[in-house]
């Protein structure tokens, strides 16, 4: 997977202030909920990461994107209302899963229910028998987009030396820019806070290549129609990842309630819903291998 595409915004979590809505005030021993209690209470709580844009993202103070959209249409195939929360990445996946799934974090904060955009990676699981990984929902890849017409998308990356290129700070696709064939592109390497944002800066011609994931080259390039933002349509060369599946997290002892989402994403994928809530994003969906 990408567990390490985004370690420059799993920042230590100093805390946890984002939980400070459904997943907060633990009164006791943490424990999340199985089915029935989240039915009993009427809610299910479901954990987003912060500024992750195409995602989940804060609008104006009103969570947005396709994880919150997906919690939304969880709970409500439960019968119970979502309340959606965004949490700051921590400093590695097993870290986001401690705090937000099956310990706790500080401050007296107890895990969600369902956590979603976690990597459906078997070397993750073995690390995280507290957790139970569930229902990949998406097959998620890079892709790497030009702006103006002087810029040719499709020639050896080597080759768009001198040329202004973007990525988000500390991912795969910056670690690529600046290693690959022998570091000639290191300096002309530009970091942004995302990589949607990297990918809209080729938009405002900002800069004249980027490299992100393919969510949020999609997006971006939805967000900004009228942009001369223009994908690679061959393969990117010397990439050494060819893709990874992401899914959602429940605790290991709420198997009833990670059996109940993996029924209704199977629904949604069946009947189209899942595509259409990708599709309302720019984000064309791609179904798992693991599925």
């Amino acid at each position: 997977m990408s567990m390490n595409e985004r370690p420059s915004r799993r920042a230590v979590i100093a805390g946890l202030s984002a939980l400070g809505l459904g997943c907060a005030l633990k009164s006791g021993p943490a424990s999340a909920a199985p089915l029935a209690k989240v039915k009993a209470d009427g809610v299910l709580r479901v954990a987003v990461y912060q500024d992750n844009r195409p995602w989940s993202w804060s609008d104006g103070g009103n969570l947005r994107g396709i994880d919150v959209d997906l919690g939304k249409a969880l709970a409500e195939s439960l019968g119970v209302r979502a309340d959606v929360v965004e949490f700051p990445a921590a400093d590695d996946l097993n870290a986001d899963l401690r705090n937000v799934v099956w310990r706790g974090g500080l401050l007296g904060f107890r895990p969600c229910d369902v956590m979603l955009h976690v990597p459906f990676d078997r070397q993750l699981m073995v690390e995280n028998d507290q957790v139970a990984v569930i229902s990949p929902y998406y097959r998620e890849g890079f892709a790497m987009v030009c702006g103006n017409e002087q810029t040719d998308c499709e020639v050896p990356p080597s080759q768009f030396k001198g040329k202004r290129l973007a990525a988000e700070t500390g991912t795969v696709s910056d670690a690529y820019l600046l290693g690959s064939f022998g570091g000639v592109l290191r300096s002309d390497v530009h970091h942004f806070g995302t990589g949607y944002a990297a990918v809209a800066a080729v938009g405002t011609d900002k800069a004249d290549v980027a490299l992100a994931t393919r969510a949020q080259v999609e997006a971006a390039q939805a967000d900004h129609p009228a942009a001369a933002i223009r994908r690679r349509r061959g393969p990117i060369p010397a990439l050494v990842t060819p893709g990874w599946d992401i899914g959602m997290a429940v605790k290991e002892n709420s198997r009833s309630l990670g059996d109940a989402l993996e029924e209704s994403v199977a629904r949604m994928i069946a009947d189209g819903r899942l595509a259409a809530l990708f599709k309302a994003h720019g984000v064309e969906w791609h179904a798992a291998l693991a599925g």
